[in-house]
């Protein structure tokens, strides 16, 4: 890999970058940042962010600013959309994670959001990439849906050498042949990162397939893939969904995979004990 000199590179050569988000340490813990695509009323948002915080999510996700394939699909709430995350904030104290899609919309949103979120579209948007790192708010850098792993950390070296450190990568599936899927989910991206960044890598489970059948099996091998953590839509009420509702879990349905997530995390921590027992198999 070329530009190994660069700071978002360099995996097993220095201490791995842990971010931290009020209470919350991505790259130390795994995290679980859940909620609706889109903010679409005061109501659904609240009573979404109080399912996911009593099941055990660490962040809010939402969207005030929604850029989509056709001008005609639902935009966001812009403003509105933002104050609602505050109040939602407020009444469950999780931190808000949004999307800002504008460089001239950074600093406002910065009144808003704990951590500010690079869509895919925009992971080369590079007037963007170095506005957000003017400033001192965790970035959720999601992977472009035809990005290699270069070029993704290239885009994350825009926001470091601005001077803000604190970047996550987040694998949302990249767009191939295959149709049966949104996107191609590719979990061998996170080992990757591994390997060669000391950044934090989470992974977006619900962009990446699409579909609500295999967003909970693609969140297991997340997480024993060495992921961070995850990022994951939930709606109170999917089929009211405004945008994205066939990927939107139910509250029960979530409840359920944070069950298994922590049946899992402890699975792996047993097995990694064992690895240094003796007469285990090298």
């Amino acid at each position: 890999m070329k530009n190994l000199k660069l700071s978002a590179f360099h995996g097993n050569e220095i201490k791995r970058t842990t971010v931290t988000v009020g209470d919350v340490k991505v790259g130390e813990d795994f995290v679980v940042i859940a909620g609706p695509c889109s903010v679409e009323s005061e109501e659904q948002t609240i009573k979404t962010a109080q399912i996911v915080k009593e099941a055990g999510a660490n962040m809010l996700r939402g969207g005030a600013f929604k850029p989509r394939t056709s001008p005609y699909s639902f935009q966001g709430l812009g403003l509105k959309g933002l104050k609602i995350l505050e109040k939602a904030r407020m009444e469950t104290g999780l931190p808000v994670v949004t999307e800002v899609t504008d460089p001239r919309d950074v600093s406002w949103v910065c009144e808003y959001a704990d951590v500010l979120q690079i869509g895919t579209r925009n992971m080369q948007n590079f007037s963007l990439l170095q506005e957000v790192g003017k400033v001192d708010k965790p970035v959720l850098l999601k992977r472009g849906m035809y990005s290699t792993l270069e070029e993704w950390l290239n885009c994350a070296e825009y926001i470091l050498a601005g001077g803000n450190p604190n970047v996550i990568l987040c694998e949302r599936g990249i767009r191939t042949f295959e149709t049966y899927t949104r996107n191609t989910l590719d979990l061998s991206i996170v080992p990757s990162v591994k390997e060669v960044s000391h950044l934090p890598i989470i992974v977006d489970p619900s962009h990446g397939t699409g579909r609500l059948s295999i967003i909970e099996p693609m969140s297991l091998a997340a997480m024993a893939a060495g992921a961070d953590g995850i990022i994951i839509e939930v709606h109170y009420n999917p089929d009211e969904a405004v945008c994205d509702k066939d990927q939107a879990m139910s509250p029960e349905m979530f409840t359920g995979l944070m069950g298994k997530l922590g049946r899992l995390e402890s699975c792996m921590h047993e097995l990694a004990g064992l690895k240094s027992a003796p007469g285990w198999a090298s």
